[in-house]
């Protein structure tokens, strides 16, 4: 991709899944990166996994203080952040009439007042800068309804607004999309559905199978290159055709 390279790149949940791959994609594409992940362990394995890394910060993004020094850290790491992948999320499968408030209230935290306060920081910086990109991460989830999901489909929609006004906010300095992928074969997928289960939803999508987390990350890189510079604003799906006829909720 044209634009990527020396570009300084802080990923959230960048430790497994959709994350890691995407890091692996900037580096490859010469880009500096940093990870940010509030698992340890995971993020010991992929500072292991890419030792070009730039750095392997832990937080938790749905705490203020956390997510401020991380970006400082960041900054003082790299010298600046150029892209932003705001990709940190988490869900519980449960039906709606199960959901305790406790589970309600960590899904919003995380995926949805998470990604306010590193958007926010990021884009400040940015914005002081007079340029830079932020991506998000949002689902297929936040536009069509996904049983056992209320929670974590909720906050995606969220996800999906929130890119959309910083985007008109933000214009002309600062870039803003969003990603919504479909099945994505992640860890988190992996540990929710059983092999019988996946295979189920394999059926549903026209291409029969789960995304790859390095063809989202493929679509991360584009987004964050120059061959995007005219790309702002705008949801791009990305679910193997999954939503053309509506097949999600069948």
């Amino acid at each position: 991709m044209r634009g990527l390279k020396d570009k300084r790149v802080l990923i959230t949940g960048g430790a497994s899944g959709i994350g890691a791959a995407t890091a692996a994609r900037f580096l490859a594409e010469g880009a500096r990166v940093c990870i940010l992940d509030r698992d340890a362990g995971a993020r010991e394995r992929i500072a292991r996994e890419l030792p070009a890394l730039a750095g392997s910060l832990g937080a938790d993004v749905s705490r203020p203080e956390e997510v401020q020094a991380a970006f400082r850290q960041a900054v003082s790491l790299m010298g600046a952040v150029d892209v932003l992948v705001n990709n940190a999320g988490i869900s519980i499968r449960h039906k709606f009439l199960e959901i305790t408030r406790e589970d309600w209230d960590r899904v919003m935290a995380v995926n949805l007042t998470g990604v306010f306060l590193v958007a926010q920081t990021a884009a400040r910086h940015m914005y002081e800068r007079g340029a830079g990109v932020i991506l998000q991460t949002a689902s297929t989830n936040g536009m069509c309804g996904h049983p056992f999901y209320a929670d974590y489909n909720a906050t995606k929609a969220g996800v999906i607004e929130l890119t959309k006004t910083m985007a008109l906010e933000l214009a002309p300095r600062v870039r803003v999309n969003a990603v919504a992928p479909g099945y994505v074969l992640t860890p988190m997928q992996r540990a929710e559905y059983t092999d019988e289960m996946l295979e189920a939803v394999n059926q549903k999508i026209p291409l029969r199978r789960h995304a790859k987390p390095e063809e989202i990350a493929a679509l991360f890189a584009y987004l964050a290159s120059n061959d995007a510079q005219y790309v702002t604003g705008q949801v791009i799906v990305i679910d193997g055709g999954e939503t053309a006829g509506d097949l999600a909720s069948r």
